[in-house]
């Protein structure tokens, strides 16, 4: 692991994040982009006057403030850190700036669900999870005791989440974690019978996937998975995502979303 991404607005959970990618940097001395985005809209950018120039310096000129108060951290000494501020608030261009590093990780703060988001506002991870092709661990509390050595694995088991679950293999692997592969019995949705989980199971195993996957029911996706995490004393939880998108999204939801929003633990996702 050479570089981790950590997008950052200087929030408490901005922190959480950067303290968790502090963390593994010492761990695998690793290097931290932490980014900030301004926010400016391509109206202000396009505009040549010199009232918009002098604004996006005072705004360029203030996130450099807050950087180096934001940076000034006991916890960070021996790391190399490398500030990085982009114009626009759009994921695609952190996703962009990932593919340019080749990134291994991208570590984002979440508060969760709120009262305050709504249905449709989503979370700024939420976004992260649907547009980015470079994992993505999501964490919403102070990782005082912060580690990966126990991950579950959510799977289906589905023969075109064969290459995300490798993928998925090969990080947790440099990171040392052991997995536990699992997979969510439904009552109601894509039921199994004790043999046809086994025949799913072998098909996935000769596909390239797990050669073991454990089996628990569940109302839902996330509860299994959460329930499973209970009983594992799990470090932290990895999905892979669809990416599902617009109102397929909206009336299907997304499991590696809801997960990042619920789960007490850390959430590690994989696109497909």
């Amino acid at each position: 692991m050479k570089n981790i991404i950590i997008p950052v607005d200087f929030s408490q959970q901005s922190e959480f994040a950067l303290q968790t990618g502090a963390i593994l940097a010492k761990k695998h001395d690793a290097t931290l982009h932490v980014l900030h985005m301004l926010e400016l809209s391509d109206a202000l950018i396009s505009i040549s006057s010199n009232e918009s120039k002098n604004e996006m310096l005072f705004m360029l000129s203030l996130a450099k403030k807050k950087f180096e108060t934001f940076l000034d951290k006991q916890y960070l000494e021996g790391i190399n850190v490398i500030p990085v501020i982009k114009k626009h608030k759009v994921y695609k261009e952190v996703d962009a700036v990932a593919k340019e590093l080749n990134a291994d990780l991208i570590i984002m703060g979440s508060q969760g669900i709120t009262l305050q988001d709504g249905i449709f506002a989503g979370s700024n991870a939420e976004k992260m999870v649907r547009n980015s092709s470079t994992p993505v661990l999501i964490v919403k509390t102070e990782p005082k005791d912060f580690d990966l050595n126990n991950v579950v694995l959510a799977t289906d088991m589905s023969l075109e989440s064969v290459n995300a679950y490798k993928k998925a293999s090969q990080l947790l692997s440099k990171l040392g974690s052991k997995v536990h592969p699992v997979y969510v019995n439904r009552p109601n949705n894509g039921f199994l019978s004790s043999k046809e989980f086994k025949r799913k199971a072998e098909e996935f195993k000769m596909a390239g996937g797990s050669n073991k996957v454990d089996f628990i029911a569940g109302y839902t996706i996330e509860d299994g998975v959460i329930q499973y995490a209970d009983e594992t004393n799990a470090d932290a939880l990895v999905v892979i995502t669809n990416a599902r998108k617009g109102l397929n999204h909206l009336i299907k939801g997304s499991i590696s979303e809801n997960l990042a929003n619920h789960s007490r633990r850390p959430v590690l996702t994989f696109k497909l």
